[in-house]
């Protein structure tokens, strides 16, 4: 028995432990002395093999032994069961050399949780108290996070730059990622939509900066409104800036604005300023407008990150500018007019022509082309943050997924891994938040793209990749945005919320920020409904059972159902009248 007994492993999963094993081999390391600690960023655990965070339970061996021995009388047995079932734990734990899954090395559970994806994080830490708070402080959390929607940026930004590590206002990343998954579900939703009014003419570029609760819009009118996001309210004017404004950009330290007048037009941030920026220009401080110069054409789209400004224009380049000194450091050229451009760390993809380009900025080299994206120009672009995959829309009215993660060099072309075509116009603008890709055509629809089922968590630090699955399974869009009535050139997403524009000078917003809460009610409603009729059941079936006069209504339906006739009971009460009215 103690040769069985020592190569026996036991493993158990319960309330109280993840993960229990025992192993004779390391039985020295068992003792409570012998304790780990398990660390993770701005954590510190101390585990104990042996008391408090779990008792060892379905030891069939040990317990076995232990009912024999008391039924033969050798053992006393105490009366009381919680001592009993302390000292059974302490002598199986003693024997056995029982050891828990916070016990390995810290580096070791740390890879362990970093290989999870949300759902499994989820479910460990509902095991335990420990492992609850392990899986709820781990960084893997901020990596899921920033994967799905990067890293975000707040409006105290202006105070200085964003801790790697640090919570967002007063929360977890564990809970913050929670309630933006949550918020992604909303867009299924109920909707309203507002409508905001103010441009003269069509609408060329919006951009909304959800950290600052803004609206930004420009076009064919040459200035730029920005407006309250939540109230729609119009806060300020540009002045004329000359030309049509086709891009938009901005953080919570600068905003910026292109078109065809060849040039960028900046504005700084102002301290104390609710509303960040002040572009009417007047009564300011002179720092906070400049202007770029260095473009022969006009700029058609603009990027932002902390360090660099990044524009493409018809000049068939993109241009990289440095935020500090406000001068040119990079130069991408192109074979075409350059249509649209996405930021993803330190690549950016760009679509000039029917081609599109990805760069490396590090070293400034082309890493990947897609030629012949689309029958026509490829007028819009969007890049996740999950991995290399690239979005496209163009003049065939097609949205085509590529994957440039695992390009080979002998691979000439590069083929479209899916392809919607839910518009009959071109497509002029996309944009991405994850798991949404929204598109904007000039057919007057916006479609709404789910890519959760698409996208896959890959078990390695690169990051998501692009699932292995049938062309000819590919889902349609899950909603269409209808009642415009005019092109569409702009659109983005954001908050609860999508904002597009057009050629009829007015910019729209669909507001899903009370779609869950309807969601919730609707589902009360419904759980109250099934409460009452279950209580109503239950009474009828009480009132039978104390022998009161049942329900005639049951009695005939039990009746029908024997008969196999449902309208055996509407035959009788026919009958009767017939003999009542003779």
């Amino acid at each position: 028995m103690g040769d069985l007994r020592s190569r026996e492993i036991n493993l158990e999963v319960g309330p109280h432990n993840f993960m229990a094993f025992d192993c004779n081999k390391e039985r020295g390391d068992s003792s409570p002395d012998n304790c780990s600690r398990i660390c993770t960023e701005g954590t510190l655990v101390q585990a104990n093999p042996l008391s408090h965070y779990w008792k060892p339970k379905g030891l069939k061996s040990l317990n076995k032994l232990e009912n024999q021995k008391s039924s033969h009388g050798s053992v006393p047995r105490d009366d009381n069961p919680e001592q009993e079932a302390e000292a059974s734990d302490e002598a199986s734990a003693s024997t056995c050399g029982i050891r828990c899954f916070t016990d390995l090395p810290a580096a070791l559970v740390c890879e362990v949780l970093a290989r999870l994806d949300a759902k499994d994080l989820g479910i460990v830490s509902c095991v335990s108290t420990l492992l609850h708070a392990l899986a709820t402080d781990h960084q893997g959390w901020k990596k899921l996070y920033c994967e799905r929607w990067g890293l975000p940026d707040l409006p105290d930004a202006l105070n200085g730059p964003l801790l790697p590590g640090a919570p967002l206002d007063g929360k977890s990343w564990k809970t913050f990622f929670v309630e933006r998954e949550f918020r992604s579900k909303s867009f299924m939703g109920r909707f309203n939509v507002d409508i905001l009014r103010g441009h003269n003419e069509d609408v060329r570029a919006v951009f909304l900066l959800v950290s600052a609760n803004l609206i930004f819009t420009g076009g064919r009118d040459s200035v730029v409104r920005m407006w309250k996001m939540e109230e729609g309210l119009l806060i300020d004017t540009s002045r004329a800036l000359g030309g049509t404004i086709r891009a938009i950009a901005a953080d919570s330290r600068l905003l910026v604005s292109g078109g065809t007048n060849a040039y960028i037009q900046c504005w700084r941030a102002v301290e104390g300023n609710d509303h960040l920026f002040h572009i009417s220009g007047s009564g300011t401080d002179q720092n906070a407008e400049f202007r770029l110069w260095g473009h022969e054409g006009p700029v058609t789209s603009l990027a932002l990150d902390s360090l660099r400004i990044y524009s493409g224009s018809w000049d068939m380049t993109v241009r990289v500018w440095d935020r500090a000194q406000m001068d040119c450091v990079q130069k991408f050229m192109h074979a075409d007019w350059v249509w649209s451009l996405a930021l993803r760390g330190n690549t950016v993809a760009s679509t000039a022509g029917r081609d599109a380009y990805v760069w490396d900025i590090r070293d400034g080299e082309l890493t990947s082309l897609v030629s012949n994206a689309h029958v026509g120009n490829a007028y819009s672009l969007a890049w996740t943050h999950l991995a290399d995959v690239l979005f496209t829309g163009g003049e065939d009215g097609a949205i085509r997924l590529f994957n440039v993660s695992d390009v080979s060099d002998d691979e000439e072309d590069i083929k479209p891994v899916a392809t919607w075509v839910p518009h009959s116009g071109p497509v002029h603008s996309l944009a991405f938040e994850y798991p949404w890709l929204v598109s904007a055509s000039s057919d007057g629809r916006i479609a709404l793209i789910d890519l959760r089922k698409l996208l896959t968590p890959k078990r390695s630090s690169k990051g998501l990749r692009v699932k292995s699955f049938d062309a000819s399974a590919i889902e349609p869009p899950q909603r269409m945005l209808h009642g415009v009535g005019c092109d569409l050139f702009s659109i983005a997403i954001g908050a609860d919320r999508i904002v597009c524009a057009g050629e009829d000078g007015s910019v729209r917003v669909w507001n899903f920020s009370e779609a869950l809460e309807i969601e919730r009610r609707a589902q009360a409603l419904r759980s109250l409904r099934q409460e009452n009729r279950m209580r109503r059941r239950k009474a009828q079936v009480e009132m039978n059972a104390n022998g009161r006069r049942p329900d005639q209504c049951s009695i005939a339906m039990k009746k029908n159902q024997l008969k196999a006739d449902k309208s055996a009971t509407w035959h009788n009460k026919r009958a009767i009248n017939e003999k009542a009215k003779s």
